[in-house]
């Protein structure tokens, strides 16, 4: 097959996964914009190489020209979430998608695939508009934990390098590592209220932050620039106490420094 057929063959799902990357993105972005807890961590996607294609056709006995119809996961997004209890959460929001059409699932969670290998996949319908018309296409989702994904990626380079030859003292160690990480990821839930008070209250604290360095910066084109320095200097004391209530007050009070130069500021 020509290198310019191809291009045309996967110019669709390459344009499926960038929109997707993007509108999952703003699931992510919409949850942290009402400041509530996003179960989406990290969205990548990718289109499977020409090399990859072909080899899965050769394992599976598909023909070039079934290609499209019986490879599915040749667009492929990855969702991937701090906690197992996430994943069941995104899966929620993809069924309620009106710009998906779910074929099928896998759960390769509850019951994890014989190499230790564990992931949520769903494969789905998604159409995109061409210059030739809308084409429907199938895409597979993945969505997993950070540590899911870190085993994962271990492990698709090893099965990269070793085909189906794997010496078996390395698959055992991945198959511990796979148990490790299963662990791993049981642990991290039984304190993930602990962990996420501890986010939350970074993301805080980087907010009003960001809100008092943005005040004294608007000061600085308005105001006496040394009463811009006590209050720049004000802040950095308060800073280095580290206190949260301290920096809430002072983000209070200097919100009522800069409305009252904007209110003499709109009179003049």
């Amino acid at each position: 097959m020509e290198v310019q057929l191809w291009r045309e063959i996967l110019a669709p799902y390459q344009l499926a996964v960038d929109e997707l990357v993007v509108k999952f993105n703003h699931v992510k972005q919409q949850y942290q914009n009402e400041k509530v807890y996003s179960p989406i961590e990290i969205v990548t996607g990718r289109v499977k190489r020409i090399p990859s294609i072909l080899e899965k056709a050769q394992r599976k006995g598909v023909s070039i020209e079934n290609l499209t119809d019986k490879i599915e996961d040749i667009a492929g997004i990855r969702l991937i979430c701090q906690f197992v209890e996430d994943i069941e959460t995104v899966v929620q929001i993809i069924r309620q998608r009106e710009d998906l059409e779910i074929k099928q699932e896998k759960d390769y969670i509850t019951k994890s695939k014989p190499s230790g290998y564990r992931s949520y996949h769903i494969i789905a319908y998604y159409t995109v508009q061409t210059i030739h018309g809308p084409k429907r296409i199938e895409v597979e989702i993945q969505i997993r934990t950070l540590a899911m994904n870190f085993w994962s990626t271990i492990e698709h380079s090893l099965q990269y390098k070793y085909k189906e030859h794997m010496p078996d003292e390395l698959r055992m160690r991945l198959l511990r590592a796979a148990d490790a990480v299963d662990m791993l990821d049981n642990e991290m839930a039984s304190v993930r209220d602990e962990i996420m008070d501890a986010q939350n209250s970074n993301k805080q604290k980087a907010t009003i932050i960001s809100d008092i360095l943005n005040n004294i910066e608007n000061l600085y084109y308005v105001a006496n620039k040394r009463e811009v320095a006590k209050i720049q200097d004000e802040f950095f004391k308060i800073y280095r106490k580290d206190d949260m209530q301290m920096l809430a007050r002072f983000n209070k009070q200097l919100d009522i420094i800069a409305e009252t130069y904007r209110a003499q500021t709109i009179q003049r």
